[in-house]
């Protein structure tokens, strides 16, 4: 093997890899602004006549039109399609019914469902859908939040290793392998993968991280819960002190003996203090029910209150209380109702008229709970005669609080009313479409077919989805531009001219050559492992796009030097980049590490482990497959 002397173009691409290393590593700024600056960097020095090979200056910017960068702004877009639809609602639901309140049930669920999501969207984006619910998941089952996202998160990341369009080095990987091949022999030339080459290893990666979770979780995992209350806590204690009820809703089963049967909802509001928000009667569900009708059995009902009086409604009145939500789970889900303040001003014209005269259920969507006027909670008006009368017969006065239960649609509209000056924020804004579930699943799934049965490009398989999917009005274009993570697309796109340049002026040949030469004369195996662990290294101090374009050459190089095959030293390198678990600086582990309270040494506890075991299963499964 003759060594390649060093020469200037290859020395300005050592001091750059260097650079983008350092300022990934220190965070001096922003790892997108590291890789636009470099690209910059890179064009710059291209125009010196010393450094002229270094780079074409025509082709500076290509990564911006590369394939990958294409395929990962529309993968981002068609999974924004499916999540605005309000599958993720349909779901959580599902892991709920299926998986109980049992912790060694609902971690397969959860992992297993959020591994398969992200096998066709970028991880992130599935763990991003998955934290609401699993937060909800929690709070239903009482498990306690930090033992149901790190294995979320885990297999969210291992998800994007079972298709070629679930993690972006596995999208860019056919790019600088089609990049590598045009300075290769003829007979070296490198095959690019399918979109499920990788499936087996990634199925099998997926598996061995739901089974790690299952037997050793109650060792690794963090059994304390995040340090102070969660916003929702701090809401639901703030209702529970000013209203005296809890925003949880149970469901309750009435049968035909109860006593509590021919009651009206306003007479069992002002007996027991607790709120009827729903009913179900003959398979139809009514949500809002009118407060002067009447119990009816067989039924089952969704209320609302102290869970104290909750209780005693139920023991008194020999009624079944559901361990979770089933009939009233869709309707009532937290992603689409829930409860909130509105305030109405000065200026209001609804002064002096009540809801019940607005119609408040049919102009506006809310049911009336309760109104906080001076200091004092009025749920119910006592009349001349003393009996209760629904207090949306009460004239509204200036100052007026109203707690209501609302679909957050609503409430979006009435942000924009001049009647009314709504208090509550935090809830979610966004406007689901379910209705056009249809149109997002067929899309996704011409996509799909694309990509499995014709030899379209990649990105242009993809961008049919997406543009179907705003065509379709599943998503408006502005929305669409929204969902895309411009600072990834820079990332990626900054990269890619630095990737071709330590190519095609020899500097990944000649840093291949100093690593074989430092480690003599070992078998094939032994490279790939050292391929793998570097870059397990790598990704954990830069980003694994970074990551995979600069070590894919290396890797190439390595293995045409050692006797390998280049495609597989390739392929590992883009599968070990997803070997991110011991520290929090992937993505996935930044997000999910605020709403659990995590620490860096619970990251080190759990992911000692699953790297290891990550590292033995994916060397097995590539030699296996590949």
């Amino acid at each position: 093997m003759e060594a390649y002397g060093l020469t200037a173009e290859m020395v300005a691409v050592l001091c750059l890899l260097a650079g983008t290393v350092f300022l990934f590593a220190s965070e001096i700024v922003r790892v997108d602004v590291a890789a636009i600056l470099i690209m910059v960097m890179l064009g710059l020095l291209a125009q010196v006549p010393a450094l002229s090979g270094l780079s074409d200056p025509a082709t500076i910017f290509s990564g911006f039109s590369s394939n990958a960068v294409i395929s990962i702004i529309a993968v981002m877009i068609v999974g924004a399609g499916l999540d605005k639809t309000g599958v993720m609602g349909t779901v959580a639901q599902w892991i709920l019914r299926v998986g109980g309140s049992s912790e060694r049930r609902i971690i397969p669920l959860i992992s297993s469902t959020v591994g398969l999501i992200s096998s066709f969207m970028q991880n992130v984006g599935a763990a991003a859908l998955f934290v609401p619910v699993v937060s909800r998941i929690a709070r239903r089952t009482e498990l306690p939040l930090g033992r149901l996202l790190m294995p979320m998160g885990f297999c969210a990341i291992l998800g994007g290793t079972v298709t070629m369009v679930g993690s972006s080095p596995l999208i860019l990987l056919n790019d600088l392998i089609t990049s590598a091949n045009a300075d290769l022999p003829a007979e070296r030339q490198m095959e690019t993968f399918g979109l499920f080459s990788v499936t087996p290893i990634g199925i099998a990666l997926v598996l061995s991280g739901i089974v790690y979770f299952v037997i050793f979780g109650r060792f690794v995992l963090p059994t304390r819960e995040r340090t102070g209350p969660s916003a929702a806590e701090e809401r639901s204690k703030y209702l529970n002190r000013l209203y005296g009820l809890d925003s949880g809703i149970i469901e309750i089963s009435v049968p035909e003996t109860s006593p509590i049967v021919g009651r009206t909802l306003i007479d069992i509001h002002h007996e027991f203090n607790i709120y009827i928000i729903a009913k179900h009667v003959d398979r139809k569900t009514h949500v809002f029910p009118v407060v002067l009708d009447e119990l009816q059995a067989p039924s089952k009902i969704a209320v609302m209150g102290a869970p104290a009086a909750i209780r005693r409604f139920a023991v008194q009145n020999d009624l079944e209380i559901s361990p979770r939500l089933d009939t009233f789970a869709r309707d009532l889900d937290p992603t689409r109702v829930g409860l909130a303040e509105i305030v109405v001003p000065p200026d209001s014209s609804l002064i002096g008229r009540s809801v019940r005269d607005v119609r408040s259920r049919e102009t506006y969507g809310f049911a009336l709970l309760a109104i906080y006027r001076n200091g004092e909670v009025l749920s119910h008006i006592e009349t001349d005669e003393h009996e209760p009368s629904p207090i949306g017969f009460e004239p509204l006065r200036s100052g007026d609080t109203m707690l209501v239960h609302i679909s957050w649609r609503s409430l979006n509209r009435l942000q924009n009313d001049r009647d009314f000056v709504v208090v509550t924020t935090d809830y979610p804004k966004e406007e689901l479409r379910p209705k056009k579930l249809g149109w997002a699943l067929f899309f996704f799934l011409v996509s799909l077919s694309l990509i499995m049965f014709t030899d379209m490009l990649l990105s242009l398989c993809l961008l049919t989805g997406a543009i179907g999917m705003v065509v379709s009005r599943v998503l408006r274009i502005d929305e669409a531009y929204e969902a895309v993570g411009w600072n990834t697309v820079f990332l990626l796109a900054a990269l890619i001219p630095l990737g071709q340049a330590a190519q095609s002026t020899g500097t990944a040949q000649w840093i291949a050559d100093g690593l074989l030469g430092a480690m003599g004369d070992v078998p094939v195996i032994v490279l790939q492992i050292g391929v793998a662990l570097m870059a397990t290294a790598f990704t954990l101090i830069m980003s694994n796009v970074g990551a995979t374009v600069l070590l894919v050459p290396l890797a190439v190089n390595i293995a045409l030097a050692g006797g390998g095959d280049p495609a597989l030293f390739a392929m590992t390198v883009a599968i070990s980049t997803s070997n991110s678990f011991l520290i929090p600086t992937h993505q996935v582990n930044a997000l999910i590490m605020g709403p659990a309270g995590y620490k860096v040494k619970d990251f080190m506890r759990a992911g000692l482990g699953m790297t290891v075991l990550f590292l033995i299963v994916s060397l097995t499964m590539l030699n296996l497959i590949f």
